[in-house]
């Protein structure tokens, strides 16, 4: 499972870690059933207070993404919510909105940032074609 964080675009920890496993789980990465990691192995990897990513755990138990087995540790829902068209934009945006700012502080033009997301796009789909 592979979370990043950074604090340079405004979005707070436990948001980023709820938006990154929504999209994990979104794209298949994690599959009902999965286990995530447990609390205190996630903020020391992330480098970040366990209560923070005890929160975003919180968060996703509470909107039935997740579910806790107590003495067991949490796992992805057998039955996820599926993520509607409107969270995947909510989604989608706040990612653009991070992309924009680090853009910006790069002094990266527009024109050449939506040229690289369009290089990704091929190499991802060469990669990975669905």
């Amino acid at each position: 499972m592979q979370i990043h964080i950074t604090s340079s675009d405004g979005v707070p920890i436990y948001i980023q870690i709820i938006n990154q496993l929504k999209h994990l789980i979104a794209a298949g990465r994690l599959a009902p059933g999965d286990e995530i990691q447990p609390i205190r192995v996630l903020a020391e990897k992330l480098m970040v207070n366990p209560n923070t990513v005890a929160r975003a755990y919180l968060e996703l138990e509470r909107a039935g993404i997740v579910t806790k087995r107590h003495g067991s540790g949490t796992y992805v829902s057998e039955a996820p919510p599926t993520v509607s068209r409107r969270e995947k934009s909510k989604l989608l945006a706040q990612r653009a909105d991070a992309l924009l700012v680090e853009a910006g502080h790069l002094d990266v033009a527009l024109d050449e940032v939506i040229a690289l997301v369009r290089e990704r796009h091929e190499t991802i789909h060469i990669q990975n074609p669905k």
